[in-house]
């Protein structure tokens, strides 16, 4: 009998949904915006830690950085890899993707004009190519090919008032002595990261071996899929030879890991106070809508649905009304965020920021991330508003008398 009168209260309850369709559709409304809005604002949020993890993987260090263990200690080339032949033959063993040697050091980089320290580093053109997004950002020129050329960063070729085609010294203390080397400047980068735009400067391998006397190399940069890094190194750390040690990109960021990290617990309250928002928005507008049918239900317990049933049906209503928003929410939030993910359509907006956008290490390039669990995220708010929204009307629905409902204004 009970089975029986739950499933009468069922199909009433559907068929209520649909019978009230302004209502319905105004409250599935408030519950898409809800669920959009929260799974948009946690894609931001990971996809923010995700473009500085690309911007110092790909611009300004490398997803996993291979070197000796005196190198991360003191960077100093003789500190590096004299004979890099053996490492990279672990890193083929471990299945790594693509590597390319570096050679970076100190220098006195010299124009008609001005002189200025920097590290420089020497790279193997092609395959750096391969690994890091600086040599598709030379915007002017073109990107290092033969020994005698140098690329640099276009704030420090404005600082060394130095164009393509000029003439630039780098000064270095070899293992030798001194030693200077006089190139053409080949390309200008575009990088729109501070610290490739500001300190960039690339040479060929050589042309680093020449200046600091050293055969081998600082390290070895090695690729890595996004979000990956820690797991390349932890792969690929065992078949290395002793001594030398696989970094991923967050554990040689400093200070910018502490800023992201911060950042994602800031975002926690900020998410918190965004559901609360939503979650307001949905009970309001259920409380309003359940206080709006009080005849309507004075006339059904008239026609013998006792108070209990009464209660059930309502939550019901509002579990279809609120299933109805969160699956359109669900659809919406992804396919918003899945065009994002794809499309720098963000970017833009935050280079608005200018140097302070640089300055965190991303670039002009903004997406956003996609995981199922914003789905989670955003059902949790709705659950929770709905619960909440249905304490008033449920219980009151189980004091209600037909008598007092059917008087209510």
């Amino acid at each position: 009998m009970r089975r029986a009168r739950f499933s009468v209260v069922l199909r009433l309850a559907w068929r209520n949904i649909w019978r009230h369709r302004t209502r319905t559709f105004l409250l599935a409304a408030v519950v898409a915006y809800a669920t959009v809005a929260t799974i948009f604002y946690w894609s931001m949020m990971d996809g923010y830690a995700l473009s500085v993890l690309e911007a110092h993987a790909r611009y300004v260090l490398a997803p996993v950085t291979v070197a000796k263990a005196d190198w991360f200690a003191d960077p100093d080339p003789e500190n590096g890899l004299r004979d890099p032949a053996p490492v990279e033959e672990a890193l083929a063993r471990a299945g790594a993707r693509t590597w390319a040697p570096r050679l970076e050091f100190a220098a006195l980089l010299t124009s008609p004009y001005l002189s200025q320290g920097a590290v420089v580093r020497g790279v193997d053109p092609k395959r750096e190519a391969e690994l890091s997004k600086v040599p598709g950002r030379v915007d002017e020129g073109h990107w290092l090919e033969a020994p005698g050329e140098v690329v640099l960063g276009y704030r420090l070729a404005d600082l060394l008032d130095v164009r393509l085609g000029e003439r630039l010294v780098i000064s270095a203390s070899a293992l030798t002595g001194p030693q200077s080397l006089g190139f053409e400047v080949v390309g200008i980068a575009h990088a729109k990261v501070s610290t490739v735009d500001r300190y960039g400067i690339y040479v060929h391998l050589d042309d680093a071996h020449a200046l600091t006397g050293l055969a081998g190399v600082t390290h070895l940069a090695v690729d890595a899929p996004l979000g990956r890094e820690d797991a390349t190194a932890a792969r690929i750390a065992p078949a290395l030879p002793a001594g030398v040690e696989a970094k991923p990109v967050w554990d040689l960021v400093g200070p910018i890991k502490t800023d992201v990290e911060a950042g994602k617990k800031l975002s926690w309250p900020i998410g918190i106070l965004l559901a609360a928002f939503a979650a307001l928005a949905v009970t309001s507008t259920l409380i309003v809508s359940v206080l709006e049918r009080t005849r309507e239900f004075g006339v059904t317990m008239a026609m013998g649905l006792d108070n209990a049933h009464l209660a059930v049906m309502i939550v019901l209503e509002a579990v279809f009304s609120t299933a109805v928003g969160w699956l359109l929410g669900v659809a919406l939030g992804y396919a918003l965020i899945g065009y994002t993910s794809t499309h720098n359509v963000l970017g833009p907006f935050f280079a608005l920021f200018g140097e302070i956008w640089n300055d965190a290490g991303l670039t002009e390039e903004f997406y956003t991330h996609l995981s199922p669990v914003y789905a989670l995220y955003a059902l949790v708010t709705v659950a929770v508003s709905a619960v909440t929204a249905l304490l008033f009307p449920a219980l009151r629905a189980a004091r209600l008398k037909p008598a007092e409902a059917l008087r209510w204004e």
